[in-house]
């Protein structure tokens, strides 16, 4: 039986972390590691752990360095042919890895899938809007205006990792935005449709909520993207459409701020790019 490698990492989240642990704890499917990469917590995340230490791979950082160091730090520390990725404010359902794993045996040219989530907010379900629906198989072009990959929904083969590379450790945050991108230029992701991930939002310890003006770190994705030489005529065309409406909001946003040098650099990106390529 082939078997998977389980990533978590965590900061200042000991009591959901402990909740997102159990819910590996209990998966239909055995045959894993799990491995929780503490950034830094300083909430006893370390005390917190001392019960579980024997169904565990514990590492810790020092100081926090950031969700793409921690991811990276337990993809090296891994040993399984297969990875999955658990953000510590999220939960699985009981059989999440045994879907996906029957998912691989089933389709063994497949090399990254992922399942439906159910959505918290604030304590409420909620229902995803139209434009955060998933696709399946060739996400590539919806994957440009916004992440459509959620890192507790998804599984890879490691062979696709040693291909394309792991994590940006320079963007502190839309580093997963990147990666998919990355990998779905190349490769269909493929969707499960079954709610076997729980996932919670609106807290005020997410990136999204503590990190401002995101859409420049999407930018820099994209630009990234078409400087490695990876797309094709069709991907490139709608990477810099796409790159120049991202531009185009946040560096009027940057001007409406009087951050005029910042915003006349973003407005002026993708043409100065475009003659570059």
């Amino acid at each position: 039986m082939t078997a998977v490698s389980v990533i978590i990492p965590s900061y200042n989240r000991a009591v959901k972390l402990l909740r997102a642990i159990s819910s590996v704890l209990y998966q239909t499917f055995t045959n894993y590691e799990v491995i929780v990469v503490d950034d830094g917590s300083e909430d006893g995340t370390a005390d917190c752990l001392m019960p579980l230490k024997d169904h565990i791979k514990y590492i810790r950082h020092p100081n926090n360095m950031g969700v793409s160091v921690a991811r990276n730090r337990g993809i090296k520390a891994s040993q399984y042919p297969f990875i999955a990725f658990l953000d510590s404010d999220d939960y699985w359902l009981p059989r999440k890895l045994s879907t996906q794993m029957a998912f691989f045996q089933g389709n063994p040219e497949a090399v990254a899938c992922q399942t439906e989530e159910i959505w918290i907010r604030k304590g409420i379900r909620v229902n995803p809007g139209k434009r955060h629906l998933k696709p399946s198989g060739d996400i590539f072009v919806p994957s440009l205006r916004l992440c459509l990959v959620s890192p507790s929904a998804v599984m890879l083969k490691r062979s696709l990792l040693d291909e394309v590379g792991l994590f940006d450790e320079d963007l502190p945050a839309c580093e997963d935005y990147e990666l998919w991108l990355r990998i779905s230029c190349r490769y269909p992701i493929h969707l499960i449709p079954r709610h076997l991930v729980v996932k919670e939002g609106g807290d005020p310890d997410q990136l999204s909520s503590k990190v401002e003006g995101l859409d420049q770190f999407r930018v820099k994705a994209l630009v990234k993207l078409l400087r490695g030489g990876q797309l094709n005529d069709t991907q490139v065309q709608a990477t810099l459409h796409e790159l120049a409406t991202k531009c185009q909001i946040y560096g009027s946003g940057c001007l409406k701020r009087g951050r005029k040098e910042e915003g006349e650099y973003y407005l002026r990106l993708p043409e100065h790019l475009k003659r570059d390529l």
